[in-house]
């Protein structure tokens, strides 16, 4: 804060932000709102009702992410669907590398991709829009004490008054401007900023951990992917560690809470679009089953092993009755030349 200059409106990054503009001057006003309707109800105008509108600010978005994130649950499922058939255009041609023969190959591919309406780019695109979303939090969130100061120009919802509000509340005893790498910041708040940035790692470690241990198929394994989970398992909670201790205290919060949101989600996701053979689906599979037999219990009909008990009983029984002689075959008649 003792620049005198917002160093993020300069250079390449002033230029892209100032691309993300509409976002955040959206996330401004969502904000806004959310601060309102808090204080209309009687919460400090500074205060916890700015680190609520933060959280629901995250609401919002994961709210707005969630239908496309369903439809590439659904698109992911259909992909593990058709993957023999893929399995075995890519067996038809292997070993050929002229044009002609990749170029056949691909038009197979999205032959096959759009007979079974599937995008595989999908399970990209939830990334693609949490990735701008981010971008745009971590600048508002920075622009706003230079706003609270007069040293830059209002953003959206954001005046100096609103700003000033924004830039004096205190979370656990700390401001939300606050970073861990501030000379200025005491021992207190370093341990409360310290302990944020452990929960953000332990969300995503558990997260890489429960994906890996419940929704990972047996088939699937082998010493490169082993190595590869180990890495995404350990590698990023630490790139976590370097990256949190440089962002403000309120980007934390909005982090931390984005964070609980995707755990929560995959393992929602492990529950209702395991992958096929991994643990998940089998445990899925059990309790489609028991969920089947209740249904069938209440409408009083027969379980699924009672049904398929009375199907053995009557194959044995029509057995019985043709005295197991086996069906002769049939000479076709020849045409008399």
């Amino acid at each position: 804060m003792n620049n005198q200059e917002f160093l993020l409106d300069g250079g390449f990054w002033g230029w892209l932000y100032k691309l993300l503009t509409p976002i955040e001057w959206l996330m401004t006003w969502i904000m806004n709102l959310f601060h309102e309707f808090l204080t209309f109800i009687g919460m400090p105008q500074v205060g916890a009702s700015w680190v609520l509108s933060i959280i629901f600010l995250v609401l919002v978005v994961q709210a707005c992410i969630f239908p496309l994130f369903y439809k590439q649950m659904k698109s992911m499922r259909h992909m593990q669907a058709i993957q023999p058939k893929m399995m075995k255009i890519q067996n038809k041609y292997k070993g050929k590398t002229d044009q002609a023969s990749k170029d056949a190959m691909q038009r197979e591919m999205m032959k096959l991709y759009q007979d079974n309406h599937v995008n595989p780019a999908g399970s990209c695109l939830p990334m693609l829009i949490q990735g701008p979303v981010f971008m745009c939090m971590f600048y508002v969130l920075s622009a706003i004490p230079y706003i609270a100061i007069g040293k830059r120009d209002t953003l959206g919802a954001f005046d100096q008054a609103t700003a000033k509000q924004f830039a004096d509340t205190h979370f656990f005893g700390i401001s939300l401007q606050t970073r861990f790498t501030d000379p200025s910041t005491m021992v207190g708040g370093k341990v409360v900023i310290g302990l944020f940035v452990a929960a953000m790692c332990f969300c995503l470690w558990f997260m890489q951990r429960y994906t890996m241990k419940h929704n990972t198929a047996a088939a699937s394994m082998n010493k490169q992917t082993e190595t590869m989970q180990k890495v995404m398992l350990w590698g990023f909670p630490i790139m976590y560690i370097f990256s949190g201790i440089a962002m403000p205290f309120a980007v934390l919060v909005y982090w931390l809470t984005n964070n609980i949101c995707n755990l929560l989600r995959s393992v929602w996701q492990v529950h209702e679009f395991p992958t096929p053979g991994s643990p998940a689906a089998e445990a899925k599979k059990q309790r489609d089953h028991d969920r089947e037999n209740r249904v069938r219990a209440k409408e009083g009909r027969l379980s699924l092993e009672e049904e398929e008990l009375e199907r053995a009983k009557q194959a044995e029984a029509e057995r019985l009755e043709k005295g197991f002689q086996r069906e002769q075959p049939k000479r076709k008649n020849r045409k008399k030349k």
